[in-house]
């Protein structure tokens, strides 16, 4: 084999130093994009709701892993609120319960709800935490009960979806020591009403509300979809940005529908609340957390209080 004119015997052909010269170029521009983003996040919170595609997929589920310990390595404070619907659904069907949904909710009866509870607090959380801390993270795993942390407020029984409830309050002291002591609080919604009931609360919503308790920077959900589309059939009609006024219209015509509408309530609530903004954005995307996070263009769509600078 004949060596080319630009190279010679024992040493790099040209071809293959350009192509690392180029890489580590990007590697740089890359860093340097990123540069203002961590300088910007540096000490604030970041509420991140975890579930979907995201958590059943063994090398998404490392890539969010390591984009949480990432983020905490750089001087970000994340809080990772979870679900665990794909988990629950397959020890429901172990157990022979039909899975219910009404409005985006999980119906949750009483046998449902011990599922639930197991599932999420038992199984779910405790693997992510044992995750995070094998990545080089500190977590610490949590439910609603732990420290008072989430109220639950029973929804209407002619809602007619069992052990379900909206969150009466929250109390942030326990996660933000915890974030001030530079761990990783990683919390299944779960709670308690006061009694010895349990309760499944809608992950998206435990994470809205307590990105408000935490004065949060920024609230991030995690989806099986691109973001809020006009047609959801048509991820070229994503939508990059809206404000709330603008969010609320979509609900009302239908544009957000189905299990959208916790997700997109949820960021209109935290908004509302203090939260600077709030993204959803497609679990299925390979980092997409510090895509959003540490890039010029971000990805999903992004919602703001409002659109008027």
């Amino acid at each position: 084999m004949t060596a080319s004119p630009s190279s010679t015997p024992g040493s790099t052909p040209s071809y293959q130093s350009e192509y690392f010269q180029q890489s580590e170029a990007d590697r740089v521009r890359i860093l340097s994009e990123a540069l203002p983003y961590i300088q910007q996040f540096n000490g604030r919170t970041v509420v991140i709701k975890y579930g979907g595609a995201a958590m059943k997929d063994t090398q998404l589920k490392a890539t969010v892993i390591r984009d949480v310990v990432f983020m905490a390595s750089v001087g970000i404070r994340p809080v990772v609120v979870h679900g665990g619907g794909p988990e629950i659904n397959t020890w429901l069907a172990k157990l022979d319960i039909e899975p219910q949904f009404k409005d985006g909710l999980r119906v949750t009866d009483s046998d449902t709800m011990d599922v639930v509870e197991m599932v999420l607090v038992g199984r779910v959380n405790k693997e992510l935490v044992s995750l995070i801390n094998q990545a080089g993270g500190r977590a610490v795993g949590l439910c609603g009960k732990d420290g008072d942390l989430i109220t639950a407020k029973p929804r209407p029984a002619e809602d007619g979806i069992g052990f379900v409830a909206d969150v009466a309050r929250i109390q942030p002291d326990l996660v933000s020591s915890l974030v001030a002591a530079n761990y990783i609080p990683v919390i299944s919604s779960v709670a308690g009403d006061g009694t010895s009931q349990a309760y499944n609360i809608n992950a998206d919503t435990v994470a809205g509300e307590l990105a408000a308790a935490l004065n949060a920077e920024k609230l991030i959900l995690l989806t099986d979809t691109p973001g809020i589309m006009r047609d959801f059939k048509d991820p070229s009609t994503l939508i990059d940005r809206l404000d709330i006024h603008q969010a609320r219209q979509l609900i009302a015509d239908g544009t957000v529908a189905g299990g959208m509408i916790p997700k997109v309530t949820c960021c209109i609530k935290s908004l509302a609340q203090g939260v600077r903004a709030a993204t959803i954005l497609d679990g299925r995307m390979p980092h997409a957390l510090l895509l959003e996070i540490f890039s010029d263009e971000g990805i999903g769509t992004m919602l703001v209080a409002s659109s008027v600078i």
